[in-house]
Order: structure tokens, then C-alpha cells, then sequence
């Protein structure tokens, strides 16, 4: 009986010791997959491939979902026609200007130049996009919308052109091959692999070559809140409501895509 008993405690004891040994193990093993995956992180990525770094071999975009027809932020286009304190409508020539090119949005705010790594990976992947149906702009050179015209201010309001650029918004995310292994590795994504949160935006382009997208006449009564804020506002890309979004005090007349001439 007495054998028996210690027998039992000498298998008891190897159990608790492999039993003990096996989280030890286990953290062993969890320690270089830790040390691997944190390498670079997303924003590092990002950030390199914004700047070019001498560190990298290349970095790509990587496209995963597109959207045509997308609108860009609502932008006063002109300077503002005062026709405040008048009983009747008044004539006024108003000077249109603005200009369009490709926008990155990263995570981190960066954009990256035409001549780097990554700014010639936009530009092949706008190739990708730009068809016999929408004509998009693929690089970083601005395409101008500037003309004048005479347009009717209606009475006791102040009046200026509104604009809303037409863009392809291309997502995805970027890959970035290191010239030395980290840990291991080479290549590293931002922000994730498979990831939808890095934008470019394409403007698209009418047929005549002149940005496509929205363009209206925005009438606003005077002695109202909304004229207020024009009065007190100096920059012409201040936050504007879109077409019909302001309200009953805002009058939007929409311009017809044929009245935009070439640049």
C-alpha cells in the first residue's frame, strides 16, 4: 500500500512540473512573433512613403475600391456682388477661378510629390482608371477653371459662384518594401493590408478639357445670418452647404456643364 501511495506522487509531481512548464513555453514563442509584427508600424509606413525615404526600396498604392462622380468640398469660387439695400435685380460680371489636380489623403495628413516612389504609383494607378468615358487628371498639375460672366443678382442680396469638383475617389492602402529587413521582414502596409482608408481623388475632365463638376450662383438675403457670415468671412474656401443645402434664406441657381468653356 505504501509503494503504491508513493508511485502515485512521483507521477503526480510530473504533471504539475509539465503542467507549469507549459505557459513558459508559450510566452517563449510569443515574444519574436511580438518583435516581428511590431517593426514598422502603420504610421512609420506612412510616413516614409510620404517622404521618400532613403530607407525604402519602393512603395506602392495599392487599389481596393473606386467611387466615380464623387464631389469635392463646396469652395466660393468668386469674389461676392452686393446688391444689398435695392428693391430690383441687378446685373453684375462676376470672375470665376479655381483649379483642380489629384489629392492624396494618408492617414497622418501627408501627401507625396509627382517624382516620388509613391506619387508615380498614383499616377499608374490613375492610368488604370482614366477611360474613353471619364478622362480623369493623373498627376499633380493643376487644371484651371478661370472665365468671367454676367449673371443677374437678385434684389436686396449678395450674390457669388459656388463650386464642387467631380472626382474618382480611389481606396486603398500602401506597401512599402524596406532595402533592410526589420526584424525579419521587408515589406509592411499602412495602415493595414487589405485596408480602404488611404484616399486619392481624381478630378474628372468635361470633354473640352475643363474640370468637370458642379458650378452654381448662390443668391443670399442680406440682413440674415448666412450674409453676416459672408461679411465676416475673408476667405473664399471657407465651409459652405452644398447646392440647395442652405436654407430658406439662400437662393442656388445651377449653371448648365455646356457654360463652362475650355481652359
Amino acid at each position: 500500500m505504501t509503494r503504491a501511495g508513493r508511485k502515485r506522487s512521483h507521477r503526480s509531481r510530473k504533471k504539475r512540473i509539465t503542467l507549469a512548464l507549459a505557459p513558459v513555453a508559450a510566452l517563449a514563442v510569443a515574444v519574436p512573433l511580438m518583435n516581428s509584427a511590431g517593426a514598422a508600424t502603420p504610421s512609420e509606413v506612412s510616413a516614409d512613403c510620404a517622404a521618400d525615404s532613403d530607407r525604402l526600396e519602393n512603395c506602392e498604392f495599392v487599389d481596393v475600391q473606386f467611387k466615380r462622380n464623387s464631389f469635392g468640398p463646396n469652395e466660393r469660387v468668386s469674389a461676392v456682388s452686393d446688391n444689398c439695400g435695392s428693391t430690383g435685380t441687378a446685373s453684375k460680371s462676376f470672375d470665376v477661378s479655381t483649379s483642380v489636380t489629384r489629392v492624396t489623403q494618408l492617414e497622418d495628413g501627408f501627401t507625396a510629390g509627382a517624382d516620388s516612389k509613391l506619387g508615380n504609383s498614383f499616377f499608374e494607378i490613375g492610368v488604370k482608371f482614366n477611360t474613353t468615358d471619364i478622362n480623369i487628371t493623373r498627376d499633380d498639375k493643376a487644371t484651371t477653371l478661370a472665365f468671367s460672366r454676367t449673371d443677374t443678382v437678385q434684389a436686396d442680396s449678395m450674390a457669388f459662384f459656388m463650386w464642387s469638383a467631380k472626382r474618382t475617389d480611389v481606396s486603398g492602402f500602401l506597401r512599402a518594401t524596406y532595402k533592410e529587413p526589420q526584424d525579419g521582414q521587408t515589406v509592411f502596409f499602412s495602415p493595414s493590408e487589405g485596408g480602404t482608408s488611404v484616399h486619392v481623388f481624381y478630378p474628372q475632365l468635361l470633354k473640352n478639357g475643363a474640370p468637370d463638376g458642379r458650378l452654381w450662383l448662390r443668391n443670399v438675403k442680406c440682413g440674415t445670418p448666412e450674409a453676416a457670415g459672408l461679411r465676416n468671412s475673408t476667405r473664399a474656401l471657407r465651409s459652405e452647404p452644398g447646392f440647395g443645402e442652405g436654407g430658406e434664406n439662400v437662393t442656388d441657381i445651377d449653371i448648365p456643364l455646356s457654360e463652362i468653356p475650355a481652359p
